[in-house]
């Protein structure tokens, strides 16, 4: 063994776990991580969606276990799209009353393409209509084999309302995690990666870093590929000072030059120097591939996205990726921080672009501005509430089209009067039906002569709505050309159809 081999060995030593609970809106994500932990979110939170991505630790049986609490597999995604393994285990949350979602079948898709264990936590099992074996027979039919059925899959029953199964849940986490031999090395500079970042109004750019590798410590530089500085202040998930945090610790860090991107690799350098370099390259490689092209014939959308912290900007443009662009392209003029000033209003207004706000109020100045220019401000709290509302506009955006539909026909078999434009004929209906109101095509030996209108219908000498297959009936007719006995009315109308993404 060589010396360098020697003591890399001497170096790695038994990491915590980190998990990340992911599952369907409203199942129980967030009361299962208040349940294991005395860390009260869910008040803080508006329809299920937690409020900040952030990342906890707690201690089970002497060993610890980081939780990272994500608004969703949005952001999950978002972390792995940036090439950064975040998370060791995940637990997929399903209710036990509810069963499979949307939602559920995308935490899935997310976890294997993660390619990490996971756990299935079937909640909120204390309520009545709760039917555990129709949730793991429903998962079955999506891949998802848990151990009572014969697959491989660690599944447990629990009630975050009254911690049925929580302790259960950490002992089967503590299992997988020593299962996978985690391990990391506290001799080299650590590495890891943004779980969040904001800007702090007292005490500048504030990132939740979760080390992943080796230890940071106040002091040291750290750089992304976006920003870089030094560790001036360095603390726990609950805001108390540390002196070095160790792998697989969610620590806050200031010192940071600007917000760093959520999902970002950071790493600690030796000097600034080598740090800035690293960002200047990674910068060049990005101004390359973010160039925005508009392809002819395809609507856009422009947008201005406000919003609470990094973590929400970046679950919302990864939501925005599973919207269908062919038809109308999405323009992101501006995403910020903050609350939404007079500068966004300008922009809007000179860009004839939409503002969204996702959790975040709006200046006076800047509301009393929008009320003048009549500038719509659209703010919500729940991201797919805003996905929603932007789908809605682009919807709008897309032209709608013409659609005919084909009643039926009309022999005419008599010209009864004739008046300028008007005539009024008999004739027997051949095909369908004919009504009121609907257009009319002429035609005499096959061939189209001319448009018209059916302006009034009778049968028997009473108005009617619609006459049927092999009734005969009076016809009030407006058009282009003159009707003659034998011509063929073609009864149809047009309807104008929603334009679709």
């Amino acid at each position: 063994m060589t010396k360098e081999t020697q003591e890399k060995k001497e170096g790695l030593q038994m990491r915590p776990p980190v998990v990340v609970v992911l599952g369907h809106v409203d199942h129980g994500k967030s009361s299962i991580l208040e349940a294991v932990k005395d860390f009260k979110i869910t008040a803080k939170e508006a329809g299920g969606i937690t409020q900040h991505i952030g990342a906890y630790e707690v201690e089970h049986q002497g060993k610890k276990i980081t939780f990272i609490d994500t608004p969703g597999h949005e952001a999950f995604s978002a972390i792995r799209s940036r090439g950064a393994k975040a998370a060791d285990i995940a637990i997929l949350v399903v209710a036990g009353e509810e069963g499979m979602k949307p939602q559920t079948k995308e935490a899935i898709f997310h976890i294997k393409k993660a390619g990490i264990p996971f756990i299935v936590a079937i909640n909120k099992i204390d309520k009545a209509e709760a039917n555990p074996e129709k949730v793991k027979r429903e998962l079955s039919q999506n891949d998802v084999l848990v151990e009572s059925m014969g697959g491989k899959i660690p599944s447990i029953e629990t009630s975050a309302k009254t911690g049925q199964g929580v302790e259960g849940l950490l002992e089967l986490i503590l299992l997988v995690a020593e299962m996978e031999e985690l391990k990391g090395d506290v001799e080299k500079p650590g590495e890891g990666v943004v779980i969040e970042a904001y800007l702090d109004a007292q005490r500048g750019p504030t990132a939740t870093l979760l080390l992943r590798d080796g230890v940071l410590q106040q002091g040291d530089i750290v750089g992304t590929r976006s920003t870089s500085g030094k560790v001036k202040v360095l603390e726990d998930f609950q805001g108390n000072l540390l002196e070095k945090a160790l792998p697989s610790t969610p620590c806050i860090v200031l010192g940071f030059e600007n917000v760093p991107q959520v999902g970002e690799k950071f790493e600690v350098y030796s000097d600034l120097e080598l740090a800035q370099k690293y960002i200047e390259k990674k910068e060049r490689k990005n101004k390359e591939g973010e160039v925005f092209f508009i392809e002819e014939g395809k609507r856009v959308l422009n947008l201005i996205l406000k919003a609470d912290v990094r973590g929400s900007i970046e679950a919302i443009a990864e939501v925005f990726k599973g919207l269908p662009q062919e038809k109308v392209v999405l323009r992101i003029l501006k995403s910020d921080l903050g609350e939404i000033n007079e500068g966004d209003i300008k922009l809007a207004q000179s860009s004839s672009a939409r503002i969204l706000g996702f959790r975040v109020k709006t200046s006076p100045v800047a509301l009393k501005l929008a009320e003048r220019e009549n500038i719509r401000l659209m703010t919500f709290d729940v991201i797919y509430e805003l996905a929603q509302a932007v789908r809605q506009l682009m919807e709008k955006a897309v032209a709608p089209e013409k659609v005919r539909v084909d009643l039926g026909k009309l022999k005419v078999l008599a010209i009864f009067r004739t008046e300028k434009n008007r005539q009024i004929v008999g004739g027997k209906v051949t095909e369908g039906e004919i009504k009121k109101g609907s257009s009319i095509e002429v035609f005499r030996n096959g061939e189209l002569l001319g448009r018209g209108r059916l302006i009034s219908l009778q049968k028997n000498k009473k108005d009617v709505e619609l006459a049927t297959k092999g009734e005969e009936c009076g016809v009030l007719y407006e058009g282009d050309v003159g009707v003659a006995e034998g011509d063929t009315l073609a009864i149809y109308f047009e309807e104008r159809k929603k334009g679709e993404l």
